[in-house]
């Protein structure tokens, strides 16, 4: 996938002014999420952040992971993945409790919570899925297809969060916002 990690950073950056140090949540037993992290982790050394990892494998690490953390981050950069959803409303209950503007993949976490997303627009995603099916189905082969990137993002806001937080999102943003979740 198109690397947005630094994309998601530097909008993370507009509304928590002085980040200074990004903690970053994921669960390290699903490779792809690994690599996710890695990715932030070059993103934030680029621009110059202290950065703290929260590795998880199970529901029963995130809780501790936010213990530990305590006073060490001035946001939460969470890289999603199942475990990650199932336990988003908590992730996020946890973040807003310990004063963390946090970043995520996809709206379903704002939703829950979460501060801001940034990431693929996925009624997109599945337009572009069906394309390839009609491909197939009209013969097609799957290797003779080249895979494509998303080309469409989406950026969602929480002002309830925001404010919860003591946060004042930047009219700028605000209007570059593809949601605004009151």
């Amino acid at each position: 996938m198109i690397d947005i990690a630094g994309k998601k950073i530097e909008l993370l950056r507009q509304v928590v002014h002085g980040l200074g140090r990004l903690a970053i949540m994921a669960n390290v037993g699903n490779p792809a999420v690994v690599l996710e992290m890695g990715e932030v982790q070059a993103a934030a050394a680029t621009l110059g952040l202290e950065v703290h990892t929260l590795e998880i494998r199970q529901a029963q690490d995130i809780t501790p992971a936010f213990e530990a953390l305590k006073g060490r981050a001035d946001a939460l950069y969470v890289c999603i993945d199942a475990l990650v959803n199932a336990n988003r409303i908590r992730i996020n209950t946890l973040a807003l409790g310990a004063r963390l503007p946090t970043m995520h993949g996809s709206r379903d976490y704002v939703e829950a919570g979460g501060l801001m997303s940034y990431g693929p627009n996925p009624p997109n995603q599945f337009r572009r899925a069906a394309d390839y099916v009609d491909k197939i189905l009209h013969g097609a082969k799957p290797g003779d297809i080249p895979v494509q990137q998303p080309t469409k993002f989406d950026l969602v806001l929480n002002l309830t969060t925001a404010k919860a937080l003591g946060f004042e999102i930047p009219p700028t943003l605000l209007a570059r916002a593809d949601e605004v979740i009151e």
